[in-house]
């Protein structure tokens, strides 16, 4: 008797909604603090069928989500979504990967069905503060730091205090398309030689195609003739096997990089600088030289590599690492950003 009576008046423990929107796979997914995921749906994203059908699709398996456990111990939907995004709105803006979503609000279209406040974050924003709250921040016990993604593009993220920094209106973190090389490769975003179009996967096999081109590299000309679809990954496989023209790809990745991290670690100074995505899993291929070009570049990183001085001062560390999550960021970033958030932000549905 007394339990029954107990259990009447027990909450239950609250628990958040996040929202992985891909161009290729939706994934969404309830999260606690004490059992982490502990359910989730998978669905494809129907691009085809348009983006009210995987608006749709998205809120139907979060009200799955929200049936099956308590709506009175939700504390928040959180939504990632492909950049650029201008923030409160969560109004997409010229998205490579989801064609016909330009100036979608995503925010309003999500709670006029579901009827509850969202929140809509980049979800690059949302793999950095995953690895900030759960990842390389928490085991080096710091609550700041600055990501970068190397996927099809290079996404970017940056974390203060434990919080997304935004910018202005949501903008905020697009290192990849800072200028590395003036003269360079042109970009999607209307410039040219950003770090985009020299670190991502897509540039790894650019770069590759280049030099088949100029006919001078045996080893890449004979990977494209056995496998014309190469991917970074073949040629991380290539380098790894001695083959030079491989690791000159590689060496101008950690070049661009180092060349992008000087600039941020000069103008941010943040203990931890984090490198995810697929070309990440090269780390061991391109980062001597992003480590001696960051090092040539920012005299900040020089003078916090924790180090001792003759008097027997130690500098703080600025560290460069390998993320640790892997593809699980992004929705343990949106299952995190309810939490980050004030309950009057939330109530308004913003970022």
């Amino acid at each position: 008797m007394l339990g029954a009576f107990a259990a009447k008046f027990m909450t239950p423990a609250p628990y958040t909604i996040g929202v992985d929107l891909g161009g290729t796979n939706l994934r969404i997914a309830a999260y606690s603090g004490s059992r982490g995921i502990f359910d989730q749906i998978h669905l494809p994203t129907r691009l085809q069928a348009g983006r009210e059908a995987v608006v749709r699709d998205m809120c139907g398996a979060i009200q799955q989500l929200i049936d099956r456990h308590s709506r009175a111990a939700l504390a928040g939907i959180g939504v990632g979504s492909p950049g650029p995004i201008e923030l409160p709105e969560g109004r997409l803006r010229n998205l490579p990967n989801l064609p016909g979503w330009e100036g979608l609000e995503l925010r309003t279209s999500i709670q006029n069905i579901l009827g509850t406040p969202v929140i809509v974050e980049n979800d690059a924003n949302l793999a950095a503060l995953a690895e900030c709250l759960l990842g390389k921040g928490k085991a080096l016990g710091v609550n700041s730091l600055c990501m970068l993604t190397l996927g099809t593009g290079v996404g970017n993220g940056i974390i203060l205090k434990g919080k997304v920094f935004d910018g202005m209106n949501g903008m905020a973190g697009e290192a990849g398309h800072a200028t590395i090389w003036p003269d360079g490769h042109v970009c999607g975003c209307g410039s040219h030689g950003c770090l985009e179009q020299y670190a991502s996967a897509t540039a790894v096999r650019r770069l590759a195609l280049e030099a088949i081109a100029q006919g001078n590299a045996p080893g890449l000309s004979a990977l494209h003739k056995k496998n014309p679809e190469f991917t970074s990954r073949d040629l991380d496989e290539l380098a790894r096997a001695g083959d030079a023209g491989a690791q000159k790809v590689f060496d101008l990745v950690g070049r661009s990089l180092g060349l992008g991290l000087a600039a941020l670690v000069n103008t941010l100074n943040l203990p931890l600088y984090v490198i995810g995505g697929g070309v990440a899993q090269a780390w061991d291929l391109f980062s001597a030289k992003m480590f001696e070009e960051l090092r040539h570049r920012s005299y900040v990183y020089r003078f916090t590599d924790g180090s001792v001085d003759a008097q027997g001062h130690r500098s703080a560390k600025t560290y460069v690492e390998p993320a640790q999550l892997g593809a699980e960021s992004g929705i343990l970033g949106a299952c995190l950003l309810p939490f980050t958030v004030s309950a009057s932000t939330r109530a308004k549905g913003g970022s």
